[in-house]
């Protein structure tokens, strides 16, 4: 475990380059400062104290020191993928995104020894040890990407020649800021007389507050800027430049059409390299914490695990090739297209014991007579005989017999271990014969579903929506205020109540939030332990995060907030931003279901 915390704090170090480094113009850099609400700034300076959570605001508007990329181990390996991406990254002339000023130690790998013997060059050298596996216990299957920065930026400004610029939105440049391009909706305004091939600047417009007290961006799309503090934004825009690309398309073009990329970027404050369509289906790019989250759960082959609010669905696959893809994963989420979105990741990566429906997870619980979604178990081995014999009778075509093994016959039912009628079994038999891809999935609809019987899964994962403030990088807060996050709080107790009726006796629930705030995280946990007799916190593997906060929190309006009691905090797992990990903010708490007679 400290082998592991060692590498990532390597990683850490060569990253973060000093301010010195950085471009000293007083207008032309990259300094921001997170907006929050006031009574939400001053609630967390309390919990945290006001110089740790200082530490936090200012790591949250940095992308993390480097990329975690999850290998679908069902597919290949961490050393194939090791070596596919430093391929990869020589041919696209990308080595200076993963080599640049690489001060790690640690030894290549065997896998990479390979690769280093054949090139045998000291460039080659720097790019494996740039790529690498996590060292943490029973985590090989992660590999980590190492990015640097930040970089100075040098935009050949010259007093009284302004410089071409492009002013982004602020998604637009947290996606940037994280590797990506800028594309066409994300422009908002554009310096005058910008053609295809002109050197711009990037800049971000963030959100102000407006007369009736909420946030917008007071900048019609298609702003021309002349580059004077009369432009919109000029002073906001001091310190939020993220670096500079090439225009693809002439300012007329920009604002003409709906897609495609309007700068390449070329220099960027922070280099990460982007994943987009790269190795698919053999890898997931994927949060650290996010990955943990699926181990804490421990799931088993053959068992049938629930992951409410499943979308995207990176923690369902993940947790799908835990089990070997043996037993069912029911991924649930009120989406109908978030619901398409997990189909097409689980066909990508050839998973095939995912079940998805669309489903509110505050309506997930349903009485026994009227769930169409039955746990598996009753639906005994004479009970499917009996209707593999009466399908076989029907007028399904002789040639798709040979389809109805009893693998593929498990298949073709549903879930309720019901009659499928003749429609629903030549759809399912088109579905075997097209196979597994993006194309093929459930052809474009999803299952809807009215819940599912009480104590009918072994584990459950909720991920709970959440105020989403751990994420990184972001460049604005404002909108959340202690009325927001108490709504948060107060809808994931409703969701979790639900998890906890449908995990049986002796199971497992984990739940998991992307936030800082204590209140959707500590006290979930105060108020699961005191409303839930039956269930205990239990100890989660790997135990790579820090410690939870006891205690309690007066909030701004009188309000006491109940955290955890002293002993609890080493049960759970919370990443904070500002650590040496240089993760999200991330909480993670599993829980172990008793007799739930004790209620």
């Amino acid at each position: 475990m400290q082998r592991g915390r060692n590498f990532i704090k390597a990683i850490r170090r060569s990253f973060f380059a000093p301010i010195s480094q950085m471009d000293q113009s007083t207008r032309y850099r990259y300094s921001p400062t997170l907006k929050w609400n006031p009574m939400v700034e001053e609630y967390f300076s309390k919990a945290y104290g006001a110089e740790h959570f200082s530490r936090i605001s200012t790591s949250l508007t940095r992308p993390s020191c480097y990329s975690c990329i999850r290998v679908n181990t069902l597919k290949s390996t961490s050393d194939a993928v090791m070596e596919k991406l430093l391929e990869i990254f020589k041919e696209r002339g990308m080595l200076d995104v993963a080599v640049q000023e690489s001060i790690i130690t640690q030894k290549p790998d065997n896998c990479c020894k390979a690769t280093l013997e054949c090139t045998g060059s000291a460039e080659s050298l720097k790019a494996i040890e740039s790529i690498s596996k996590c060292q943490f216990p029973g985590m090989d299957y992660v590999v980590f990407v190492k990015g640097s920065g930040p970089h100075a930026i040098h935009y050949g400004y010259n007093e009284g020649k302004p410089l071409k610029e492009v002013i982004v939105s602020r998604k637009c440049a947290e996606a940037v800021l994280r590797g990506a391009q800028v594309y066409v909706p994300g422009v908002l305004a554009c310096s005058a007389h910008v053609e295809r091939g002109d050197a711009v600047a990037v800049s971000v417009a963030l959100e102000q507050s407006a007369p009736d007290g909420g946030w917008g961006v007071a900048m019609t799309r298609g702003t021309v800027l002349q580059g004077s503090q009369t432009d919109p934004y000029y002073f906001e825009r001091d310190g939020f430049y993220i670096g500079q690309g090439t225009a693809m398309m002439s300012r007329a073009g920009l604002f003409r059409v709906s897609e495609g990329v309007a700068v390449d970027m070329k220099e960027r404050v922070f280099r990460l390299p982007s994943f987009y369509d790269l190795l698919e289906g053999e890898i997931f790019l994927q949060n650290l914490p996010s990955i943990i989250t699926a181990h804490a759960l421990d799931p088993q082959p053959g068992e049938r695990v629930l992951d409410l609010c499943a979308a995207p669905g990176g923690k369902t696959t993940a947790i799908a090739i835990l089990m070997k893809d043996k037993g069912e994963v029911v991924a649930v989420d009120r989406s109908h297209n978030k619901v398409l979105g997990i189909q097409k990741l689980a066909a990508e990566m050839g998973l095939s014991c995912i079940t998805t429906y669309k489903l509110d997870a505050l309506k997930s619980v349903c009485d026994g007579a009227e769930s169409d979604n039955l746990p598996n178990a009753c639906c005994s081995e004479d009970v499917q005989n009996m209707q593999k014999s009466d399908l076989l009778s029907t007028d399904i075509d002789g040639s798709d017999e040979k389809l109805l093994s009893q693998k593929n016959f498990n298949d073709l039912q549903l879930k309720d271990g019901q009659y499928t009628s003749k429609a629903e079994l030549r759809k399912r038999i088109r579905k075997l014969k097209n196979g597994p891809g993006r194309n093929h999935t459930a052809g474009g609809r999803v299952e809807k579903s009215k819940g599912f019987s009480p104590n009918s899964f072994d584990r459950v994962l909720l991920d709970a929506p959440c105020s989403a403030l751990g994420l990184r990088p972001r460049l604005f807060a404002g909108e959340e205020t202690i009325d927001s996050l108490r709504s948060h709080a107060k809808y994931q107790r409703r969701m979790f109540d639900q998890a906890v009726q449908l995990v049986r006796p002796g199971g497992v629930i984990v739940y998991s939030t992307c936030t800082i705030n204590p209140g959707e995280n500590e006290a979930l946990v105060r108020y699961a332990l005191d409303t839930h007799k039956f269930l205990s916190l239990a100890s989660q593997h790997p135990k790579i995060g820090g410690p939870g906060l006891t205690g309690s929190c007066q909030l701004p309006d009188g309000f006491i907030e109940e955290w955890l009691k002293p002993g609890e905090e080493n049960r759970v797992q919370r990443f904070d931003p500002s650590s040496d990990l240089d993760t999200i903010g991330f909480f993670i708490a599993k829980f172990s279901v008793g007799h739930k007679h004790l209620s």
